[in-house]
């Protein structure tokens, strides 16, 4: 069975043809890997108001894109980096940057996968992480965001007030981050793995603790197989002794991973909504 009839299998009457599961661009359609979605709970934030839509930022030579979302007519907003999923920037990573610009952000949500290759097509998560995500090393995802900061910039946002979040690979990244950019106000790491990296030879978010200066909120499931509480423990712990007294560690009892979203079935209406109302919350103190 092909994977186009294994999908349409899935949901009778659906055509998933490439054209319907391979986004035609960033922050359009979701991922082959996570269909179908789960229409019911997927929020839907409008881009009125706002200035929306893909664009390319310079990395080099190398033109990266990504999904920009930020209040119309307004100079000076401060910055969030909205880091993916390993499916890429689909629908629902679009809409948080939508949300983020609601709240009066410039929201950039870069391809960082793009060299490697579509994250959108693969149809197996296993053959997706070998072939794409574990292939795409930290050093330049770490360029990539620096890249992204500096376009912000170019744009008139005030990238002097600058902000990071994350899901799960995302979230590892947000760590990542926060760590490799001394410049970075507050971070909000959504369940990302701190015990483990992706591509060989990278560090864990554990090995580079000491080096976190900035305030990171960190949002967790209690029954997330894949990120054991103890590792989150020991990240808390490790944030301490280095003197990162700011950041803040939420373990949210009996909740799953990937509990924010809310096209998959894993989602969590109230721990989703605590969450969010936390990390606004925290950008709101932080770069204001």
């Amino acid at each position: 069975m092909s994977l186009k009839q294994e999908l349409d299998s899935l949901v009778p009457g659906q055509d998933f043809s490439r054209r319907h599961f391979v986004r035609a661009s960033v922050g359009s359609g979701f991922a082959a890997a996570v269909l179908p979605v789960v229409a019911q709970t997927q929020t839907k934030t409008p881009s009125d108001g706002l200035v929306t839509g893909e664009v390319m930022i310079p990395v080099g030579a190398f033109k990266m894109p990504a999904y920009r979302a930020a209040p119309a007519g307004r100079a000076n907003a401060p910055v969030v980096l909205v880091v993916s999923e390993i499916f890429g920037v689909h629908e629902h990573i679009a809409d948080v940057a939508r949300r983020f610009a609601k709240a009066g952000y410039f929201a950039v949500a870069p391809e960082l996968f793009v060299r490697q290759g579509d994250a959108g097509s693969y149809g197996e998560i296993a053959k997706l992480v070998s072939e794409v995500v574990n292939k795409t090393p930290d050093a330049q995802v770490m360029s990539d965001l620096d890249a992204a900061v500096a376009w912000a910039r170019s744009e008139g946002a005030d990238a002097g007030r600058l902000g990071i979040t994350g899901f799960c690979w995302g979230g590892r990244i947000t760590w990542m981050y926060a760590a490799h950019n001394p410049a970075l106000k507050a971070a909000v790491a959504w369940y990302g793995p701190v015990a483990r990296a992706y591509h060989a030879g990278d560090a864990s978010a554990l090995d580079v603790a000491a080096r976190i200066k900035a305030p990171v909120l960190g949002l967790y499931g209690g029954d997330d197989g894949g990120i054991p509480n103890d590792t989150v423990e020991k990240m808390r712990a490790a944030l301490k002794a280095a003197g990162n007294t700011g950041s803040e560690l939420v373990i949210y009892p009996g909740m799953p991973h990937a509990f924010h979203a809310d096209y998959r079935p894993s989602y969590r209406k109230d721990a989703a909504e605590d969450g969010w109302k936390r990390c606004l919350a925290w950008f709101g103190r932080y770069l204001a």
